[in-house]
Formats: structure tokens, sequence, C-alpha cells
């Protein structure tokens, strides 16, 4: 693997500046969220913009000064601190209700959906979204020089566990003739450990390049509706749906930090059309498991699903049906204007994608009445 080198950073910025593409530029949160046909009792959302938890995230001081700047914010993940860290409990304007503080990690690229990305860190305060000011992940590894995206946050173990992709150029490295079925670009699940969100170590990549064959993404580990890992069958269980020389594959661990893996086919989704592209997130509630993912339609267009599981049997598929609210970095429950003192309000997500161009804007996304 090549060495991380300034100069190969600054040439990843001004191709990503470059970066265009017809099918993400025109991405909608809404395409898929905002209404499902016909769905099941058990499926989570439809969902709806909710304006007051609006985030936009400011200018960046750039560590690797090389000119670093972003013009879009989108793929997040939002968890919520617990009781223990004193900063972490607001109180409204009426000093009736405590809430625990919202934290949000987010993408930061030159473009949207382009190479070149940052992982930014904000919490929301009785006076608004308030962000670091740089980037709480950057690259510093040689499988980080295109970037590091799309981070999934667990609170287990009394520690935060911050999971990212790491992206680079597998072109005339040693690697990349080892598994020929491997592309230009790598992407690693790699793993940053924290206890108070502010200050992450990295320990490295996840899923061994013998199972991954250069290329696994999304570490999807089933959450409650507070954004811990939620122990299936006594250990903790890791979806991954996108590459492993494309087979599906679940992680397993007691302790977050090291895993095995073993190829399961967990999730079959041509009812709904031929491809499962990825999945999203996991929810579990009760005895109810969740899967949220994104596929292909019949004709061939991005699509969203969820599929419903027994959380004691996470690999038998119940049912499936149309609609998800990819919600890349997990749902959980949030209070709400009018969520009555005491309650955990409706589920919430992030995404960025309907942001006006260069606005650096996050909406944050309301499951809905049916």
């Amino acid at each position: 693997m090549q060495t991380l080198t300034r100069a190969a950073l600054a040439a990843d910025l001004d191709r990503a500046l470059r970066h265009t593409n017809a099918l993400t530029d025109r991405i909608s949160t809404d395409d898929f969220s905002a209404r499902y046909d016909d769905p099941p009792a058990w499926m989570i959302g439809p969902f709806h913009r909710d304006p007051d938890l609006t985030f936009t995230a400011p200018d960046w001081t750039d560590p690797t000064s090389i000119g670093w700047t972003a013009s879009s914010v989108f793929n997040p993940t939002l968890g919520i601190a617990p009781d223990e860290r004193g900063t972490a409990v607001l109180t409204d304007e009426a000093g009736r209700e405590a809430r625990h503080a919202l934290h949000l990690l987010y993408r930061a690229s030159p473009r949207k959906e382009s190479t070149s990305s940052r992982i930014g860190h904000a919490v929301l305060t009785l006076d608004g979204w308030v962000d670091d000011g740089a980037p709480a992940i950057w690259p510093t590894l040689p499988n980080e020089a295109l970037g590091v995206e799309d981070p999934k946050l667990y609170r287990a173990e009394g520690r935060w566990w911050c999971f990212y992709n790491g992206i680079w150029d597998t072109r005339d490295t040693p690697e990349r003739g080892t598994y020929p079925d491997a592309g230009d670009v790598g992407c690693d699940i790699m793993l940053a450990v924290s206890d108070d969100l502010e200050h992450w170590q990295k320990t490295g990549i996840v899923v061994p390049y013998e199972v991954s064959h250069l290329w696994a993404k999304g570490a999807v580990i089933p959450r409650d509706d507070r954004g811990r890992a939620v122990r299936v069958d006594g250990e903790y269980r890791m979806y991954v749906s996108e590459g492993c020389g494309g087979r599906l594959t679940v992680g397993h661990s007691d302790d977050m930090r090291h895993w095995t893996f073993t190829h399961e086919d967990y999730l079959d989704v041509s009812a709904l059309g031929p491809q499962l592209h990825e999945v999203a997130c996991a929810v579990v509630d009760g005895d109810r498991l969740v899967l949220d993912f994104f596929h292909a339609d019949p004709s061939g267009a991005f699509a969203a699903g969820q599929a419903l599981y027994d959380v004691h049997e996470p690999a038998r598929q119940l049912d499936v049906h149309a609609g998800g609210s990819l919600a890349w970095g997990g749902l959980l429950r949030w209070p709400g204007a009018d969520t009555p003192p005491g309650q955990a309000g409706d589920r919430v997500f992030a995404q960025g994608w309907d942001a006006p161009a260069d606005s650096r804007t996050m909406y944050l996304y309301r499951e809905a009445a049916r």
C-alpha cells in the first residue's frame, strides 16, 4: 500500500473539486422515505423533515494544510450521550424536562458524493447546533488517502465506537495482485474509539482482506432507539452488505473491537427488484429487528426497502416491503416540539442530500404518523 503524503492528499482534493455525477447530484431523501405504498404495521416510517433540527456546518480548520474545503455534508450518524457526561443533559426553557445531548457525526466533502471526505462532529445544545470547527476524523493512514467517509456511531461497553470507510487507490499495490476481482479503488471498514466524542483513537481495519477482497462497506450493527449497540443472542452482530467478493457477510464480536466474519445469506430482495446495493441500518425494537436497505427496483432505479426478523433469529427473513429511510447512520428517538415531557419522541435520522448547492446544510427527518 502506498505511503500517505501531503501531495497525494492535494491531488485527490483537486480531483474531488471536479467531481459530478448525474445520478447522485439529484438524489433526494424524499424519493425514498416520504411515502410508502400500503406498508405493513411492522415497518418504520415514512418520514418528514423537521425544520427545528436543521444543521449547517461552518468552515473548518484544515489539519492537512492543503486548502481543503467542503461544499456538501451528508451520510451522517446520530448518537445520544448518556447521563454520566456532566455536559450531556439539556433542560428545556421552562426547566421541566431533562434531555440528553444529541451528537452528530457527518461526512463533509468538496463535492456531493466525491472523494477527499472528512468526518465532522457537532452537538445540539440549548442554543442550537455547535460544531467542533475541525474534522473529528481525517486521513492519517495509507488506506485513507482518498478520504474517510460515512460514519456509523454506536454506544457500547461504556465507550463510543465509530465505524467508517477508508478509501484508497489499489493500483500498483501488492494487495491488488492478490485479489484480481478488486477494482482500482479500495474501501476498508475502519474503527475509531472515543470516550468523549472529541478525541478519537483509530484502531485500524475491521474486515481482513481475505474476507473483503479490498472492498467492504457498511458496518451495520443493530441499535436500539437510543443508538446503543444491541447484543443479539449474546454477541454483537455486523451486517456487511457491499463487497466481500459479492457475498453477504456477517461479523461476530464479543467486545465491538475484535471481529470474525462468516458468509450468510441473511437478506433476499428479489421480491422488490434484481439487486441489493447496501444495508443502511438495523433497528431493534423489543423482539423485532428491522433492516433498512438500498436496492434496485425492477426498472433498475434506486429504491429503499425494509425487511423484518425476530431478534432471536437475525438471519431468517420474515417479511420484506418497499419503502425505507436509508438512514445510513441509524435511527433513534428524539423529542420534538410537540413531544410530551418525559417521552422519548419519534424516530429521527439526518441526511444532507436535499440541501441547496454549496450550503453545507443537513436536514433531520422525523417519523410521520400513518
